[in-house]
């Protein structure tokens, strides 16, 4: 170094600079990268409420740390059969009834999140627990809980129940099953006895 111009001195401090740089710039797109594959569309909400990404970041990060700490386990097959049988209880009764039904089903996938251990502290933090091991149908459920505090002021329509519990649907096949494309496989809600009985006759010519 003794023998390097100050011009040579500034030249590889400055390259040096860069280098750094690029290593920051490479860390944070990586980061981001495996942020956004982890928690999907989660990701692109948390930034969109944010208004800033790093900070939108730091959250999910916090949140992933948060829910590792948590000491969750899959649901026996035993739970698998009871909360089945709940679910096809709580969807046929939409038929007759279906805000009961709604707020029947909200209450059931608590009661699902509670056995497989997450704490049931209020709704939004919740749903982001929720949203570290199932960033998909997360959306489903903020969907559907959005529904059932409108029927609560008697602001919801019949189709908008029957959107929430297609949603519900969701978020319990994903989490009860683990099968992504479970909403596909059970068929639709039905809204009436009619679309019931459609239903029945689609499924025995099957």
């Amino acid at each position: 170094m003794q023998d390097l111009t100050p011009t040579q001195i500034a030249i590889i401090a400055a390259v040096v600079l860069v280098v750094i740089g690029a290593i920051i710039v490479f860390a944070q797109r990586r980061r981001s990268e495996k942020l956004r594959s982890r928690f999907g569309p989660e990701y692109e909400r948390s930034v969109a409420e944010s208004g800033d990404r790093r900070r939108a970041e730091a959250q999910l990060e916090k949140r992933a740390e948060r829910v590792e700490k948590f000491h969750l386990r899959a649901l026996t097959a035993e739970d698998r059969s009871r909360f089945t049988e709940q679910w096809d209880r709580v969807q046929a009764h939409f038929v007759d009834a279906p805000a009961g039904a709604v707020a029947e089903a909200d209450q059931l996938l608590g009661d699902i999140m509670a056995t497989c251990g997450y704490p049931m502290g209020d709704f939004e933090q919740r749903a982001a627990d929720v949203s570290v091991d199932h960033p998909v149908v997360v959306q489903n459920y903020r969907a559907a809980h959005e529904i059932a505090l409108r029927q609560a002021k008697g602001q919801a329509t019949t189709e908008d129940l029957r959107r929430a519990m297609i949603h519900y649907r969701a978020l319990f096949e994903d989490i009860v099953y683990d099968r992504k494309e479970a909403v596909k496989d059970r068929g639709p809600v039905v809204v009436d006895r009619r679309e019931a009985e459609r239903e029945e006759i689609r499924r025995r010519a099957s």
